[in-house]
Order: structure tokens, then C-alpha cells, then sequence
């Protein structure tokens, strides 16, 4: 099966520099405030964000609707690239692969989020849902919690 009936990119600029962004995404106190779309939190079990470290988490919904989730670490560039593997909570199955690009833009940074799901119909469910502005709505978060726009 290729990766492109799977795949889903988004993309954002954010008016900060590359180091903070950075900052904000490798710093275990700072990733669980601002991870998720708009009204959903983090209970964070355990986090250890290096190569080869994981998170492991519940991303709670704002009906209170828990959703457990596992991301393995499997190569920080850093300033650069963060490639990790989503599960369906700790040690669960695959549901995808994916990776945070950070472009030094100058004046802000742009942030390319790709993920390639396990199924394609993982995907086309993500994609019913509306992940794409899912997505966005997390890295406004991000951009918040660093004080851009």
C-alpha cells in the first residue's frame, strides 16, 4: 500500500523564532499546556522527549472523553525535525508515523506536520473528522502558548 492514500501534511507559520518553537515542543513541562486541539487537555502519565524517549498520555476531550495516547521519539534534528510514531495508548497499535519540520523563515518559522497513518482508513477517518484543522487548531496553541500570532 503506498504512503500516499495515507498521508496527511498541514502546514503553519507562526511569528517566532525557530528556538522557541523548539523550546516549547521539547520541554515536558511546556508540550502537555498547549498540545491538542482547542478545549482538550493533556494528563501526561510519563514523558521523557529525546531520541528514543516517549510520552505517554491522555488527551482529554472537552465532553471529558479520554483518548489514550503513546508517542515514541525516533529522531530529534534539533531546531530542526521531530520524528515519532503515534499508538493507540501505551503499547497499543500503530496509528501512524509522523514528523514536526521547523524552517527558519527570518522573522517566524514554519511548522510542517505529516503523518502517515497505519491504514488508509485510519486516514480517511482522520480526514472525516476533521483532522487537518484539528491540526491547525493545535499549532495555534503553540503559537499562543509562545506568545505569537
Amino acid at each position: 500500500m503506498s504512503a500516499e492514500n495515507r498521508t496527511m501534511a498541514i502546514e503553519r507559520a507562526i511569528n517566532a523564532p525557530v528556538a522557541v518553537l523548539w523550546a516549547a515542543w521539547t520541554d515536558p513541562a511546556a508540550l502537555p499546556r498547549w498540545w491538542g486541539p482547542d478545549g482538550f487537555s493533556c494528563r501526561t502519565t510519563r514523558i521523557d522527549l529525546r531520541e528514543g524517549g516517549e510520552w505517554v498520555f491522555d488527551m482529554i476531550a472537552p465532553d471529558g472523553t479520554v483518548y489514550p495516547n503513546h508517542h515514541r521519539y525516533t529522531r530529534l534534528v534539533p531546531g530542526q525535525r521531530i520524528d515519532y510514531t503515534l499508538h493507540w495508548g501505551e503499547d497499543g497499535p500503530l496509528h501512524a508515523e509522523a514528523s514536526a519540520n521547523f524552517e527558519d523563515l527570518g522573522d517566524s518559522t514554519r511548522i510542517a506536520l505529516r503523518m502517515t497513518f497505519a491504514t488508509a482508513d485510519e486516514c480517511a477517518q482522520a480526514l472525516a473528522m476533521g483532522a487537518p484543522q484539528l491540526g491547525l487548531q493545535t499549532l495555534g496553541k503553540l503559537a499562543r502558548q509562545v506568545g505569537a500570532r
